[in-house]
């Protein structure tokens, strides 16, 4: 099992400490909580299938592309790193990291965009709510229970990673302000109370910045791959101008691979740099002595100084404008999102094209909708990119190639 040391810091989960599962089992010999957690996550099937699934580019667009998968183990990576930093629990940072995308849907947002308007009439689509369906209902590897039976501070670092979802009186924050909290999340927090009016932990706020670090630093070195823009292209953003300016003075005769790994690197390095240094700034106004004290915080301790967010936000305006909404990329997305608005229907209008084990058991027949509406959900969302197309072509006569 994991040491519990002086090394470990006081508003630091600690696994000895955990609020526990929600099945009982009897405490591992060799692995704290919170390993198990990330072990179970690795060998779980949706963390398999993350790796045909888009992260930008489909999967036949190139091997050297980041996948869902690839980005997760990346994200892993860099909140490790921080979480080591700042003397938090390594293994809990590393779990929450990895499971943060499992339940996302085929071509990435282009799919959830394509679910969310296929529900709209039954609470949309969200991949938060989905990762925790993921892996406390939808995995089945174990003979007493559905799901990987995570951890609670495991469970409410799926679901708060960005922050408290409601006020203390229940309203809805952030960008559930205007349709509500999943009802996914609050069915399961009734029997399961996640704090959804809280902070989560310090290594759920890691894992949520070190996805925002990640997103930037390999979105860059995608996009310069792709074509879709250069690295002379990046200098109007001040911060990437800085770094290009010292690159070229350490090494004026690189060439552009190098050049912009460079670049990725120095990013990467940066962005760490700068989140560390602002979270020990507010620990260290706030003081807090637990991680409960962390979680009843009147505002996140792990963000970027503000310098360096303005940077941060600059960056994903020009990936929003020169990549994601790049035409290239906007032509596969349309056809990728065609491609799931027509399984769905499909599997609406003719509940018998879905595979034997996804059909419901109908008893009323509102109940027996609702339950078909929720399994072609969770069996569309399971897909792969490449297998959602091979599901289209036994359905229909023509697929788009998504090229």
């Amino acid at each position: 099992m994991q040491a519990m040391t002086a090394d470990r810091a006081p508003y630091a989960c600690d696994p000895e400490l955990s609020r526990g599962r929600r099945h009982d089992e009897p405490p591992s010999r060799t692995r704290s909580p919170f390993r198990r957690d990330c072990d179970r996550v690795i060998h779980s099937t949706a963390f398999r299938r993350l790796k045909h699934k888009t992260q930008v580019f489909v999967f036949h667009e190139g091997d050297h592309y980041r996948t869902r998968l690839t980005h997760s183990l990346e994200v892993a990576q860099i909140a490790r790193a921080i979480a080591r930093q700042l003397r938090l629990d390594e293994d809990l940072t590393e779990a929450l990291a990895l499971a943060h995308d499992l339940g996302h849907p085929p071509f990435g947002h282009a799919g959830e965009r394509a679910l969310d308007a296929c529900l709209r009439d039954h609470g949309g689509f969200d991949h938060n709510a989905q990762s925790l369906r993921v892996v406390t209902a939808l995995e089945h590897r174990y003979p007493t229970f559905d799901g990987l039976n995570l951890s609670w501070e495991t469970l409410e670092g799926i679901v708060k990673h960005n922050g408290p979802l409601i006020e203390r009186d229940g309203t809805p924050l952030g960008h559930y302000r205007e349709r509500g909290v999943p009802l996914g999340i609050v069915e399961f927090n009734r029997d399961f109370d996640l704090d959804l009016w809280s902070f989560a932990s310090l290594e759920a706020q890691v894992a949520g910045i070190a996805d925002d670090i990640a997103y930037d630093a390999h979105d860059i070195d995608d996009g310069l791959r792709a074509g879709l823009f250069r690295l002379d292209d990046l200098r109007e953003i001040p911060l990437l101008a800085e770094m290009l300016a010292a690159i070229d003075a350490r090494y004026p005769h690189l060439d552009p691979v190098r050049r912009a790994a460079e670049l990725v690197r120095e990013l990467i390095s940066c962005l760490i740099g700068a989140a560390v240094g602002e979270a020990q700034r507010r620990l260290e106004r706030l003081q807090p002595r637990s991680a409960a004290e962390v979680r009843g915080a009147n505002e996140a301790m792990i963000a970027f100084p503000p310098e360096i967010a303005a940077a941060e936000k600059m960056i994903k305006r020009f990936l929003w404008t020169r990549m994601y909404r790049a035409e290239r990329v906007m032509t596969v997305m349309r056809d990728a999102e065609t491609v799931v608005t027509e399984l769905f229907q499909r599997y609406c209008d003719d509940p018998g094209a879905l595979p034997p084990d996804w059909l419901p058991a109908c008893g009323p027949i509102a109940e027996c909708e609702a339950d078909r509406l929720r399994r072609i959900r969770n069996f569309i969302a399971g897909m792969t990119d490449p297998y959602a197309l091979t599901e289209h072509r036994r359905l229909f006569d023509t697929t788009p190639d998504l090229r």
